[in-house]
């Protein structure tokens, strides 16, 4: 049950990048994650945009737009292969919705978050790590 939250600048996105970023975003945590490509587990695949209002976001620098991927998944769920693998494509997809190049690759920051086991509850239950995996396994099966 992984949940992504992209925070940007308002107007800092390609209009088609906009349209696409958050089913793009969920696409890429579900794919390191490892989950069945299932209607389920895309169901389970939040995605937020949270868009800054004009001058809400600078550097010390500039004001060039600047991007901040929040990652959250249960503890245990990705290896530090698969951490990479998502810090990399999570990058090259806001960049590319953005219509910037892989050179400014610095203003896109992922921050993956990992849930303690027995601390993330849906569906008015705790779910478990295990619970995932085994449902995970059940999807795969089916398919």
């Amino acid at each position: 049950m992984p949940m992504i939250r992209l925070t940007a600048p308002a107007g800092a996105l390609t209009d088609q990048g906009r349209a696409s970023i958050q089913r793009d975003l969920a696409a890429v945590l579900l794919r390191w994650e490892g989950a069945p490509d299932t209607a389920f587990f895309r169901a389970q695949a939040w995605s937020y945009l949270v868009e800054l209002p004009e001058g809400a976001q600078t550097t010390a620098e500039d004001d060039a737009p600047r991007f901040l991927s929040e990652v959250t998944v249960p503890q245990g769920a990705l290896s530090e292969r698969r951490k990479a693998g998502l810090v990399e494509d999570t990058t090259a997809t806001v960049l590319a919705a953005a219509g910037l190049p892989s050179t400014e690759a610095l203003r896109v920051w992922v921050l993956v978050n990992e849930q303690p086991d027995g601390t993330w509850g849906a569906g008015g239950s705790v779910i478990r790590y295990a619970d995932l995996v085994a449902a995970a396994k059940g999807q795969q099966a089916d398919a």
